[in-house]
């Protein structure tokens, strides 16, 4: 009976793991220039999966970007990070297509949008147009490719998603066409333990295999002994015609003496699961060396629907009996790789046993934790960790050092610092920062109480209490102060902040709100003169700029133009 059920389970989901037909002739090309992919879909990023493609735009910006079919749009964003300037098109057959980090929209649509921002005056504005508002044709221009979204290059960022659930599609999946005649490459493979008692070549701990091509092409790795429970974890890119960037593969299957263990594939994914990428690389060896393992088993239960949960991956090693696993990496063109691990199953002394460190601080990943020292508090909801973990905590001089940043978490959680001893005025000034690995300050967001601040986080590591206060600088870039400036197009300002960063900026000419938008590469506010006519010659300009611990500065000039 047993054997029954679980027959019709693995039917079951391999059933809901079979690929979705998808139309090919639909949707065009969202830009008329070689498609040349810096970015693929599914490839692993920081803390998410890419969930679209990028397409190169040789470093500039202003080329045209066409919607690749007819609909209407749906949605437009206007963000100074993230997606930057992006716009959404429902399509009659039941996708939406977005497209990202443009530099501008088409002019109807700037202009539909403009008139939103100076109502709102707010640069930052969400829309969402009436379904007759913009009815859009294939192949018409929406708007120009850009970099917008906070520090990235130029590029198109292009998605297919399933309008109703809004779940992201590979768009190669739809019929657009990439040159692609490169195969995988695989740069590491890793053996993991996956019980106390396994051992892999005398140690219990991850072991990393020498790797080289054999003759026929393919990649292979020296024959270990082991025994117990194990998982393989590769470090393995695509490489796509006439680009360098490092891309993602497409499929991953792992065979144990030629039966199927593990697969994934590339198709789509739900931005709620995005985050169980952390699940699905070796995070700690990512977060010390920037390296992502991927594993090709199922870890700490990973939900991620790329994986075929019919299939976990994790291999039983048996004394005396000899392995043969192979890895097969594909990308959407279908050029290959494959690496052979040869494996003897042999029982073992433990020569280098896993150290345990443990601290008062034990987690206990399905019950609310709740720790203090000095005037710091931990308070981690239940479900932070993925699974129970001695945690290491330490707090003095408003330095709390909560672990390392070698662990995922599903959420975040808050740490409380205990400020009764500063007056009004320094507790307007403090913050709560985070440090990174190379010391770099980040503003954490703050939220003040009489005699607590409090911040919320998802990545453990160092965090200090910091004073900020001196406020932003403003200066006048590309014109001075009671000098005519009717030649130009665009006026500009820098502002810049040296500690907690910018938080408000606000912009007048003789008394009415100007949109400026800040471009944060060039730490710049940029104002269009053809938003408005001025009248007159002589204009005051106001700029009030604010950090995220209200700090203020205002300048106040005077120009001369005449339109």
């Amino acid at each position: 009976m047993k054997k029954y059920s679980l027959l019709i389970l693995i039917s079951i989901n391999v059933n809901l793991f079979a690929q979705t037909i998808y139309p090919t002739d639909y949707f065009g090309v969202p830009m008329d220039i070689p498609l040349l992919v810096s970015g693929t879909f599914g490839e692993l990023r920081e803390n998410h999966l890419h969930s679209g493609i990028d397409l190169k735009t040789q470093k500039l910006e202003g080329f045209p970007v066409m919607a690749t079919a007819d609909g209407y749009i749906s949605r437009i964003r206007i963000a100074l990070l993230g997606f930057g300037k992006v716009v959404y098109i429902t399509h009659p057959n039941g996708f939406t297509t977005v497209y990202a980090h443009l530099q501008k929209m088409s002019p109807e649509i700037e202009k539909y949008v403009k008139n939103e921002q100076y109502k709102k005056r707010d640069f930052e504005v969400h829309l969402f147009p009436k379904s007759t508002e913009f009815i859009i044709k294939k192949g018409q221009i929406i708007g120009f490719s850009g970099s917008t979204g906070g520090y990235v290059d130029p590029h198109l960022h292009y998605e297919i998603r399933d309008t109703k659930t809004e779940k992201p599609i590979n768009p190669l999946l739809f019929g657009l066409l990439i040159k692609d005649t490169i195969a995988p490459v695989i740069k590491e493979v890793v053996v993991y333990p996956l019980s106390d008692e396994t051992q892999i070549s005398h140690a219990a701990f991850p072991y990393q295999l020498c790797l080289k091509k054999n003759k026929n092409g393919f990649y292979e790795t020296e024959k270990i002994a082991v025994s117990g429970n194990i998982g393989i974890g590769i470090n393995v890119i695509d490489l796509l015609n006439d680009a360098k960037n490092e891309n993602g593969i497409y499929t991953l299957e792992l065979y144990v003496n030629g039966q199927l263990f593990h697969q994934q594939i590339f198709n789509s994914f739900s931005y709620d699961e995005t985050k169980y990428l952390n699940l699905l690389i070796d995070y700690e060896r990512y977060m010390t060396t920037k390296k992502r393992i991927q594993k090709a088993f199922i870890d700490l239960n990973n939900p991620l629907s790329i994986i075929n949960p019919a299939y976990p991956g994790k291999i039983a090693i048996q004394d005396g009996f000899d392995y043969k696993i192979e890895i097969i990496v594909k990308d959407f063109s279908d050029n290959t790789s494959k690496v052979i691990i040869p494996l003897e199953g042999k029982n073992q002394e433990i020569w280098q046993p896993k150290k345990k460190i443990e601290t008062p601080y034990f987690i206990k990943a399905n019950e609310f934790q709740k720790f203090s020292i000095e005037n710091v508090t931990v308070a981690f909801p239940k479900n932070t960790f993925y699974e129970d973990v001695y945690l290491q905590f330490s707090a003095a001089n408003n330095k709390a050092i909560v672990h390392q940043p070698i662990i995922p978490l599903d959420k975040n959680y808050t740490l409380t610092f205990e400020v009764s001893k500063y007056g009004e005025l320094e507790k307007k000034q403090l913050f709560i920062a985070y440090i990174d690995e190379k010391n770099k300050i980040s503003y954490q967001s703050t939220t003040k109480k009489e005699n607590s601040f409090f911040t919320t986080a998802k990545n453990l590591g160092t965090f200090v209490l910091m004073k900020d206060s001196i406020p932003p600088t403003i200066k006048l870039h590309n014109f001075e102060a009671r000098k005519w400036i009717s030649k130009l197009k665009l006026m500009e300002v820098k502002i810049e902040d040296d500690l907690s960063g910018i938080d408000t900026y606000s912009a007048e000419i003789n008394g009415e709100w100007i949109l400026m938008e800040y471009d944060l590469k060039r730490k710049m506010l940029v104002y269009d003169f053809s938003d408005k006519i001025l009248k007159g010659h002589q204009h005051q300009l106001k700029i009030t700029v604010t950090d995220k611990v209200g700090n203020t500065n205002l300048l106040e000039t005077t120009f001369y133009r005449i339109e």
